[in-house]
């Protein structure tokens, strides 16, 4: 039986605003899902609670029946290590090299004084090589990670949740401030993860286009609630409407956010959009 995420009538306030707004949302192992959304939609704060970087202040969050809302200490940082997170802005170490920010992803499966030292085992640093040449980097092994373009520090920081063997991965806006070609190799780099190994994706995208050319599921966000659920094929002029607002949907398609298309930005709204209104 596949383990299920279950996000079940999740809120969460900061003083008086309502970032997430009674949630709820069931996750069947092996998905690739899209959170869309205006900036400031809740996305990035749905996927905290998710990894418990930030508490629910109402509801509950299961996984595999066991209820990870509430697990402190150690079944927390298990739970933490199974479920991997990704940051928009890589959250390496600009002075290690390239493989030491890799094993980095071994260091909450580990005892706390080998931790500390930083001391990996022959086949941890195998295994971190193995997932740099997944990649397509394990040329900048011993380069030191700040030297490296954004591309490539988000395919390193992919590589460190790897080595976390995790159960889901959680990217947060991972190609917000990437150029477009390398937008496409850091979604193509989280499929053939999700299709290969069978790890849950759950991805935050700015762009519509990127959800629709990635994602077999899309959840749309909007004012801190789900206003939509459902296949790209499903996503019509209306949904997007919904989820970005009236005067929004030049934002789920705006030259200023880093996006997959390669193409012009006008031919990529009139191939991806379900109605001549998208477009407008």
């Amino acid at each position: 039986m596949s383990a299920t995420l279950e996000i079940r009538g999740v809120t969460r306030r900061f003083g008086k605003n309502t970032a997430v707004n009674d949630v709820s949302i069931s996750i069947p192992q092996g998905q690739m899902v899209g959170v869309i959304g205006r900036s400031g939609a809740g996305k990035s704060t749905l996927l905290r609670m998710i990894n418990r970087l930030i508490d629910p202040s109402h509801g509950s969050i299961f996984f595999d029946g066991a209820e990870v809302s509430q697990l402190r200490g150690s079944p927390l940082r298990r739970w933490q290590r199974d479920c991997a997170m990704i940051f928009q802005q890589f959250n390496l170490v600009p002075r290690l090299d390239v493989l030491t920010n890799v094993l980095l992803g071994r260091l909450n499966s580990r005892p706390t004084l080998m931790s500390m030292l930083n001391i990996f085992n022959h086949d941890e640093r195998i295994d971190a090589i193995r997932a740099l040449d997944r990649l397509d980097i394990a040329q900048t092994a011993l380069q030191r990670a700040g030297t490296l373009s954004g591309g490539q520090q988000q395919r390193v920081a992919i590589a460190r949740a790897l080595m976390q063997k995790p159960k889901i991965i959680l990217a947060d806006e991972p190609i917000a401030s990437l150029d477009p070609r390398n937008a496409q190799i850091v979604m193509d780099s989280l499929k053939s993860i999700n299709e290969q190994q069978g790890i849950t994706v759950i991805t935050n995208l700015h762009t519509l286009d990127t959800a629709r050319a990635y994602c077999r599921r899309i959840i749309g966000v909007a004012a801190g609630r789900v206003v939509f659920d459902g296949t790209p094929d499903q996503l019509t002029a209306q949904v997007a409407r919904d989820i970005y607002g009236a005067d929004g949907l030049k934002e789920a398609f705006s030259e200023a956010i880093t996006s997959t298309s390669l193409g012009a930005p006008k031919a990529a709204v009139a191939a991806l959009s379900p109605s001549p209104a998208l477009a407008s």
